[in-house]
């Protein structure tokens, strides 16, 4: 006879007695209570009557799954309440399966902490909970039940209750059904599965993996269609983006719009390059410093003109989409993140060492005829010591870098009110000599609040950042790599720098002068939201932005040798002073509505923003005491380099609207009516606009009967306008400067630009089709689209006669430029357990550019660098053929064959710097409290090699290694030319006007590296009841694999200091 629990802890005993199932509980006093279930029609609702010796209740319950459910029995026996279990049973027989029944409690939580409204349900019912704040949830289950834990974007869980009342789970990213989860597009969310433009997304799980301080650097290789390139290694660098190819003739104009929480944040740098560039190159001063990685959850990138033209005119190279962290409906959450770590650059060049460099240079003297070494040359002649050696690589440039981070924030709320606050401290050393760094401190708060009925919301976010850089003038790597290996110590016995009897230029002498940029940066967002029906809501998205720049170069006497005998009259410094200030009001309405078979949403709103900017770029000289170089009063002599103020103007009208039937066909139509300011009377308004469609043929039922395997199958495509106002402001118009010279004691003006009254958009037509399919429950998912863009009404100068006082006038041209390619994307589940998961994710681009027209090209001065038919990327330069066996000269090809070498008809040859792919491969493998994430990103280019910014082999600079494969004697066929010191004046016009123009200073520039890895362990809820406590290890650009001939593939340095190497551990707590 089997007996079962009933209530707490009772026993009782089924009988089946009369076609009824006789359930007798055994009570502490010995006495039996009989209550039976009658079993004759098991399908049908059961009469369950329940009697004791005190009253008699009848409750009904349903049996159409073949199993008793658990019932509530509201009686009273010696004072416990008590329910009969769920008890399985099979037509008219007698259970033989034993059910017990128990409350069953937990936390369930995240890699970040406690998750509230997880939907807790018993497997095959509809009896279910929902987590709390603080992650907790309660559940009555019999012992044999299933609990089926679920929550948007994590992978869904299942527990055998068994016999324990404590079941705590941690939910992962679900990689399966990412279709469902909703994405950010800007002005509108979307789920993943439903979009019909090209979107791509990194979370803030992926920044959190990388030590990176600027935000591009966590993006690199994750995103199809996105090439991302450091500029520099030197702390506070800059990085370069492109989306989908280059689209405008101007380099300057293919820079994205960046949004931040709403707001559009201005890549356009505060600093002055003349005092930025000898250490950070490219536009100097990053903007996007100002925005810590740490604060991030999410950057969208959207590519295709279904999710850009809504943007109009500011989104023709693609928008890029920064969203902050919020906080979540939990119990208040105290979380610190640090790590601590060290850098070094990532490839030195192999250099001649002192016998090879020597035997370079008496080479060169004996091939010059030169018998008699001269006397300054000190490196060969015995002034400086012929046995000495020195790295000069690792003296200068090889120290290591310390970074540190520490992040304290606490965040949380009920359901209705959600808070986080944090700050964050960073700081990264050089790999120069010296005390130099790089410090960052930033501040995030975000609120939101919703109304008790939901009708009202309220979001508020902001960051405040202040950065200071610290940097010696120059950047030191093209001295550490042109440097004698024998040249004198940096130092002499007495501490002091050592200038060996004024026989070089001791390179540490460099570190006496300063480069100082302070940046603070203030972004502020928010968007207020009312419910004006159940199914419209208005709501209006406010932003501003404070962005201010001070920078300082200063070039003190100290810099020089002391036997010159110069005074800090000499001394001199360089301020720059910036500001930008911009706001922003974006009101929209937007109503939805579902109904029967479809479901229609329409977006309507408009937007005025304001930009205001001033630079003032000072130069001054002659100080009493370099004390006071940093004041700009206490100079002699001082003059303003450049003064400016901008205001910039926009408003636009734009409206979306979506359909979509039966959850499988979807159109999306967007539209944008834009007004610039920066384009004159007539002109200054344009309309831009797409459409993009849908259809999801996996929904079809004869797709799944023949497709079983097929779990998801959508194909989308977009046709649309963007557009392009990067122009700068005022180029329309007559403008003019200072002359600085005074005449009759007025100073002067002198024109600067010509009116142009024509002056209007360029504009970017984009197309794209893509197909999106799942394998085996989106196991295998994969993705390929093919995308053309061309566009068109370029603006560029237009030459202009040389009577005309100008050389051109900023006018639009009817060029066409096209940008074309493939993107793949795949995304694997190789493996899923409860305990081991390993995911695979692989995005691939091949882009090709092309200059379709361009009308007078060879009249316009742009004849040098374009071709039509050809890519804007290309490079037009001598062909290099090889070495004159006879004379051991560099030779090249004569394209005209008029016997000369000129630029305008032998710099014929076009080499294509424009990658040919790229991509990245990412793994993801977890194994109990154990993960593991790493990265390989790859590209194939052509780049510049080590001869663009080498000397000329056998002058008084040390070489690459290869250099010694050279012309020697008549008949050698070998690749370098013969060595001089330079007293061949063929040789060396050769070097310089042609070898370092030519093909051969172009090599293969591709490369695959191991970009991240991420290793962490997470301690035991054992061990952390109340909190989360993991520890983890992150590298960043740990191995390289290339043949490229200079220090680094991925921006070819020239000089510049690579990327580096970056080692660090840390560890993250929540409480």
């Amino acid at each position: 006879m089997n007996k079962i629990l009933l209530g707490k802890g009772r026993r009782c005993i089924p009988l089946l007695i009369g076609g009824y199932v006789m359930f007798f509980p055994l009570l502490s006093h010995g006495f039996l209570i009989p209550f039976n279930v009658k079993t004759d029609s098991i399908s049908n609702s059961l009469k369950l009557a329940i009697h004791n010796n005190l009253n008699c209740i009848s409750t009904s319950l349903d049996m159409t799954k073949d199993r008793f459910e658990a019932i509530s029995i509201p009686t009273d026996l010696n004072g416990y309440s008590h329910q009969v279990a769920t008890y399985s049973t099979k037509k008219n027989n007698l259970p033989t399966t034993n059910y017990f029944q128990q409350t069953i409690s937990g936390i369930i939580t995240d890699s970040q902490g406690p998750l509230a409204g997880v939907t807790v349900r018993i497997k095959g019912t509809d009896k279910g909970v929902i987590s709390d704040i603080e992650g907790k949830y309660s559940i009555t289950a019999n012992v044999n039940d299933i609990l089926v834990f679920s929550y948007v974007g994590y992978t869904t869980q299942e527990r055998l209750v068994g016999n324990s009342s404590q079941l705590s789970v941690i939910l992962v990213e679900d990689t399966k059904v990412l279709q469902e989860v909703v994405v950010n597009a800007g002005y509108y969310t979307v789920k993943d599965k439903e979009r019909t433009g090209s979107i791509a997304t990194v979370k803030s799980e992926a920044i959190e993996k990388q030590p990176v301080a600027n935000i591009l650097g966590a993006l690199q290789g994750r995103m199809a269609g996105v090439n991302i390139t450091q500029s520099t290694g030197v702390p506070g660098g800059g990085f370069s983006i492109e989306i989908r190819g280059r689209n405008s003739i101007r380099p300057e104009a293919n820079q994205p719009l960046y949004i931040v929480d709403g707001m559009p944040f201005s890549s356009e740098s505060l600093g002055n390059t003349a005092i930025s560039g000898p250490i950070l190159p490219g536009s100097g001063i990053n903007p996007l410093n100002a925005i810590h990685p740490s604060d991030i959850e999410s950057v969208t990138v959207l590519k295709d003109a279904d999710a850009t033209a809504i943007y109009g005119s500011r989104g023709a190279n693609g928008v890029v989409l920064i969203t902050t962290k919020k906080g979540k409906a939990k119990k208040a959450q105290f979380t610190l993140n640090t790590y601590s770590g060290a850098g070094t650059i990532t490839r030195k060049l192999d250099l001649l060492n002192t016998q090879q460099y020597l035997e370079m240079r008496e080479e060169a003297f004996e091939t010059d005829g030169i018998s008699t070494l001269p006397f300054w040359a000190y490196d060969v002649n015995g002034t400086w010591d012929r046995n000495r050696y020195t790295d000069w690589q690792k003296e200068l440039i090889g120290g290591t870098s310390n970074v540190r981070s520490v992040q304290l924030g606490v965040s949380g709320g009920s359901s209705t009110t959600q808070f986080m606050v944090s700050g964050t401290h960073y700081n990264e050393t050089t790999v120069f000599p010296g005390d130099f760094g790089y410090k960052k401190s930033s501040f995030h708060f975000s609120i939101s609040h919703a109304s008790p009925s939901d009708r009202l919301r309220l979001q508020l976010s902001g960051i405040y950042v202040a950065d200071e850089n610290d940097l010696l003038p120059i950047d030191l790597t093209r001295t550490a790599i042109t440097l004698a290996p024998n040249a004198p110590a940096l130092y002499d016995a007495d501490g002091n720098l050592n200038w060996e009897n004024s026989t070089w230029e001791n390179p540490l002498r460099l570190l006496n002068g300063k480069y100082l940029s302070k940046t603070k940066g203030l972004n502020l967002g928010g968007r207020l939201g009312y419910n004006l029906a159940k199914d419209l809501e208005f709501a209006t998205s406010i932003g501003y932005n404070d962005t201010r720049v001070q920078e300082l170069s200063t070039t003190p006497h100290t810099i020089y040798n002391p036997a010159f005998g110069l005074t800090s009259a000499i001394s001199s410094a360089m301020f720059n002073n910036s500001f930008q200030h911009s706001w922003n009001i974006e009101p929209q309405l937007e109503w939805k509505k579902t109904f029967n078979n479809s479901k229609f949403s329409v977006l309507l709103g408009s937007t005025f923003q304001e930009r205001e900017a001033s630079q003032l770029t000072n130069y001054a000289m002659g100080f009493a005491s370099n004390n006071l170089i940093t004041n700009l009063n206490a100079a002699t002599t001082t003059q303003v380099m450049n003064h400016g103020e901008n205001v910039y103007r926009y408003a636009a009208v734009f409206g979306r609207a979506n359909y979509i039937y039966k959850d499988t066909y979807i159109l999306n139509l967007t539209g944008r009516r834009d007004g610039s300011s920066r384009f004159g009377p007539g002109n200054q308004f344009a309309t831009f606009g797409a459409v993009g469609g849908a259809w999801m043929f996996s929904n079809y039922d004869v797709i799944r009967e023949k497709l079983p395997f097929l779990s998801f199958g959508k194909l989308r495509s977009s046709y649309g306008t963007t557009g392009s106002d990067q122009i700068g402001d005022y180029q329309f118009l007559n403008t003019y400067m200072p002359t600085g010279i005074p005449y009759a004691g007025v100073i002067g003006l002198q024109p600067t630009r010509l009116f142009n009254a024509d002056f209007s958009w360029e504009v970017n037509k984009k197309f794209e089709v893509a197909l999106e399919t799942g394998l085996l429950n989106d196991r295998i998912f994969f993705t390929a689209g093919y995308f053309s863009n061309r566009s068109s009404n370029q603006l560029v100068g237009i030459p202009l006669p040389g009577t005309t006082g100008f050389t051109s006038v900023q006018s639009n041209l009817n060029a066409e430029v096209a940008n074309s390619g493939l993107e793949f994307e795949l995304r694997t589940v190789n493996f899923s357990g409860s305990n081991f998961n390993w995911t695979t994710s692989l995005n691939f681009t091949s882009v090709r550019n092309k200059l379709l027209s361009f009308p007078d090209l060879e009249g316009s001065v742009y004849a040098n660098q374009l071709v039509i038919g050809q890519p804007l990327g290309i490079r037009k330069v001598y062909s290099f053929t090889g070495v004159d066996p006879n004379t051991g000269l560099f030779t090249f090809e004569d394209y005209n064959g008029d016997g000369l070498l000129t630029p305008t008809e032998d710099r014929q040859k076009l080499v294509d710097t424009t990658p040919d792919f790229y991509g990245g491969i990412q793994n993801s493998i977890t194994y109990k409290n154990w993960n593991l994430d790493f990265l390989f990103q790859f590209v194939k280019q052509v780049g510049l090699n080590s001869v663009s910014t080498s000397d000329l082999p056998g002058s008084a600079s040390n070489m690459p290694v290869s250099v010694l494969d050279r012309w020697q004697t008549v008949g050698d066929t070998s690749g370098g030319q013969l060595f001089t010191a330079g007293f061949n004046g063929d040789a060396v016009n050769n070097f310089y006007s042609y070898y370092i123009n030519s093909d051969a200073a172009y090599t293969d520039a591709s490369f695959v590296r191991l970009k991240n890895l991420s290793l962490s362990y997470t301690l035991p809820k054992t061990l952390m009841k109340e909190g989360s406590c993991k520890l983890y290890f992150q590298g960043q650009n740990l191995l390289t694999f290339t043949k490229f001939q200079g220090a680094d593939p991925e921006n070819q340095s020239q000089g510049r200091l690579p990327t580096l190497r970056m080692l660090t551990l840390g560890v993250q707590l929540s409480f």
